[in-house]
């Protein structure tokens, strides 16, 4: 059967947690705490990384990274790194339930996915006990995936490499690479699925790379929806993302096109 079998989402920014904002204010407080005052664009760039490895991605940043030195008097190190992420876990896990409404159009898109046949996966940079939270309330709001993991199960190699794509790929019986569709709304996501050898496509709106919460979004004119969504789309595939969609509803429409390029001989990379 040469079609697409499966969809592997990721969580925060593009299932759940429009604009992923759980994480990024949590990242702001503990730098803050720490005395070096961050902006959201620094705090999201890393976004979609294992959590520890996205605070090492921020204080290695050279206007953090000086920053710090300027206040300790030397580089970071690695027991600094354990440091925040000692204060960021618990702070994320007391709000981190607030943050699990599904994003408009997902849990119709997932059920027009499933009637046609495809396995629904995922993939996250949150630990184990971050999903212990985040699964049973999505649940609640009627999304769940098929299979999800997180890098607890890769040996936390998360994001980008590409372990937790297979691991997916193992557990809903994917036949080939190329038969899977990765999504995601971050940077790291696209590289995950480049990793894997899998379709990649950034979803644009409620995504962090956006960075908009959904009342901020629907605040903009026509014309700075526009712009921000452009802007988006531009970052998805300068990092080689194989497709954009503006929001989840037109991710079927894309799979029957997928369906098409691979009827052709087509695969990703190859377009």
């Amino acid at each position: 059967m040469n079609k697409v079998e499966g969809i592997i989402l990721d969580w925060a920014g593009t299932a759940v947690d429009f604009g992923c904002f759980a994480p990024v204010n949590v990242f702001v407080d503990i730098f803050k705490n720490a005395g070096i005052e961050v902006t959201m664009e620094e705090a999201r760039e890393p976004m979609g990384m294992l959590k520890i490895d996205h605070i090492r991605a921020m204080l290695s940043m050279p206007r953090i990274s000086a920053k710090f030195e300027e206040i300790h008097n030397r580089p970071f190190n690695e027991q600094d790194v354990e440091n925040l992420y000692a204060e960021f876990e618990p702070a994320l896990m007391s709000s981190l339930s607030e943050y699990t409404d599904p994003i408009p159009e997902v849990v119709e898109t997932v059920q027009t996915l499933r009637s046609q046949g495809l396995k629904i996966g995922s993939t996250t940079g949150y630990t184990q006990s971050m999903m212990d939270v985040v699964v049973p309330n999505a649940l609640k709001k009627g999304y769940s995936p098929d299979f999800y993991i997180t890098p607890d199960g890769t040996n936390s190699f998360g994001r980008p490499y590409p372990y937790m794509l297979y691991r997916n790929m193992e557990e809903l019986k994917l036949s080939a690479s190329w038969k899977v569709v990765k999504v995601g709304d971050t940077v790291s996501d696209i590289k995950e699925a480049l990793n894997a050898g899998v379709w990649a496509v950034g979803v644009v709106i409620g995504s962090s790379e956006m960075g908009l919460s959904f009342e901020e979004f629907h605040a903009l004119s026509d014309e700075e929806q526009e712009k921000a969504i452009l802007k988006t789309e531009k970052s998805f595939l300068q990092n080689g993302a194989d497709f954009t969609i503006k929001s989840m509803g037109e991710l079927p429409e894309l799979i029957e096109r997928i369906n098409l390029l691979i009827s052709e001989g087509k695969r990703p990379f190859t377009k």
